[in-house]
């Protein structure tokens, strides 16, 4: 089993393929492989992780995407990544772990500016009014968007949407002041 590659993760779109033998790929937030026993780590807090995987190809990547990552194009950048490994989008499983749920993520005018800025009047699909000048923002239905307009088939998307701040006796949430982190790991066997 080679050494964990992990990134200075900055909540942008931009991609790492993993170093021979692991370790550190850089200041990105999206990291890929088709190197077997190389694991690839993504820490976070609320944000999502995902976890893509094409078994013909064998082709593994992981992604880190909060509201930033979104509005940059982490999840189509993720997608291109792992296409360039040799991944096809049809052929492609893809894992969103526990992150902030609808229930408990609410932004107020500054995010929804970027959101209009970067995807026009699309993110209000995502997103319920709550009180003045914020809404409750659904990344896990925004990021489930993109990765089907990126050609991944919508029931190869598997997502438990659990909250983390829903559940502060198991995860971490950043929002809900448990400043720890969480890691989802996975390597290609």
């Amino acid at each position: 089993m080679g050494r964990v590659t992990y990134a200075r993760q900055v909540h942008g779109a931009g991609t790492a393929r993993a170093p021979i033998g692991g370790g550190f790929a850089g200041s990105v937030d999206v990291l890929v492989t088709a190197e077997r026993r190389v694991p690839l780590a993504i820490f976070t807090a609320d944000c999502l992780a995902l976890v893509l995987y094409d078994p013909n190809a064998r082709v593994l990547g992981v992604a880190h995407v909060g509201w930033r990552g979104t509005v940059r194009g982490a999840t189509p950048a993720a997608v291109r990544a792992v296409a360039e490994l040799g991944a096809r989008a049809a052929a492609l499983y893809v894992a969103i772990a526990p992150s902030i749920g609808p229930c408990c993520y609410e932004v107020d005018e500054p995010v929804t500016a970027e959101l209009e800025r970067a995807l026009g009047d699309r993110w209000r699909a995502w997103a319920k009014p709550s009180r003045a000048g914020h809404v409750m923002l659904d990344l896990w239905a925004a990021n489930e968007t993109l990765l089907c307009e990126a050609g991944v088939s919508p029931d190869h998307i598997d997502n438990p949407r659990l909250c983390t701040a829903c559940h502060p006796d198991l995860l971490y949430s950043y929002r809900k002041g448990n400043r720890g982190r969480l890691v989802t790991v996975a390597a290609l066997p």
